[in-house]
């Protein structure tokens, strides 16, 4: 008896901290470990765009290019899907920052047209080479450029997964391709919801 009531605190507090810290997501959980959302880029519209433009809503940010052949489609897919079904019914809105790292060919004509077949709620931007290198440094993403092949066409690698941001902009959740739909609408609402 005297060892259960000495261990009852013990586990008293082993199930409170199961709660905390990025536990509890059907995603995977990544409060506290990346910094908050910042960046300055120059969204489809042409028109700088900051976090400042995002805040109030959760936004999830994805790195991608507009003639990516598979990854960017199915994830931009997935992520509109999770994002409608997450935001029926929710005072607060959901928005979706696909950041192309192709400021080459993405221009911000391409990148509307590009962002609007998926859903009105994702924005596409872009920047220099040096500013895309530091925002997905700063989020532990990656991206590379392999040669031009004799048309001048050439493939664009990158980071597959999606950062989810919370109405304050401090990172919550990250989304990879092995995660489903129904988990990413349920974690974005309850990130919507507080």
């Amino acid at each position: 008896m005297t060892v259960l009531m000495r261990l009852l605190p013990v586990l008293v507090l082993s199930l409170l901290l199961v709660g905390c810290g990025g536990r509890g997501y059907e995603t995977k959980g990544i409060e506290g470990l990346l910094p908050d959302l910042q960046f300055r880029l120059l969204s489809e519209t042409g028109q700088e765009i900051t976090e400042a433009d995002m805040a109030g809503a959760p936004t999830v940010v994805f790195f991608g290019f507009t003639n990516c052949p598979d990854v960017c489609p199915t994830a931009m897919a997935r992520i509109a899907a999770a994002t409608e079904a997450a935001g029926e019914g929710l005072e607060s809105d959901l928005r979706v920052l696909f950041v192309s790292v192709d400021p080459g060919r993405d221009t911000p004509a391409r990148l509307a047209h590009y962002t609007g077949f998926f859903s009105e709620r994702v924005t596409g931007a872009t920047a220099d080479y040096d500013t895309l290198r530091a925002m997905t440094r700063r989020y532990r993403a990656t991206f590379g450029y392999d040669q031009p092949n004799e048309f001048g066409d050439y493939n664009v690698s990158h980071s597959s997964a999606m950062y989810v941001f919370d109405a304050e902009g401090r990172a919550r959740a990250l989304f990879r391709p092995s995660d489903s739909v129904s988990a990413m609408t349920a974690d974005l609402r309850r990130i919507a919801q507080g």
